[in-house]
């Protein structure tokens, strides 16, 4: 078992820890001796059991108010996944009605009428302007 010397609040202290825990260790003495360096700047010199309680209560308020944001953000991740779910689940809404104005055959035949007699007059014209030409 690896024994690991850490600083907290300008003491040391050599702990064991299981092999491969000693970056998990060193970085909660991190966390601890912010904590208590903090204290030690705002209060003075402290008694060292008091420093660590101290410390170690800052840090499990910290941790406290990281949980209930966690279970927070949890719980609406949950709601989020539930509504995607019964929107993923609901049928398809129904297509949207497209309406095209469609001419009524009446007109359309009557434009045809009115070309053909269009035409015929032009026709006229035509030859009237032939004769007169000629």
């Amino acid at each position: 078992m690896p024994n690991v010397e850490i600083e907290i609040g300008g003491r040391s202290f050599e702990v064991a820890c299981k092999e491969g825990e000693e970056t998990y260790l060193q970085a909660a003495a991190r966390a601890l001796d912010a904590e208590a360096s903090s204290l030690v700047s705002q209060i003075g010199r402290l008694p060292e059991a008091r420093m660590l309680l101290m410390a170690g209560l800052m840090l499990a308020d910290r941790t406290a108010s990281m949980e209930e944001r966690l279970a927070a953000a949890e719980a609406k991740l949950a709601e989020t996944e539930a509504e995607l779910a019964e929107m993923a689940a609901a049928p398809p809404p129904p297509p949207e009605r497209v309406e095209i104005p469609v001419i009524p055959q009446s007109v359309s035949d009557s434009l045809a009428e009115l070309a053909a007699r269009s035409e015929a007059l032009a026709a006229r014209v035509d030859d009237k302007l032939g004769e007169t030409g000629a």
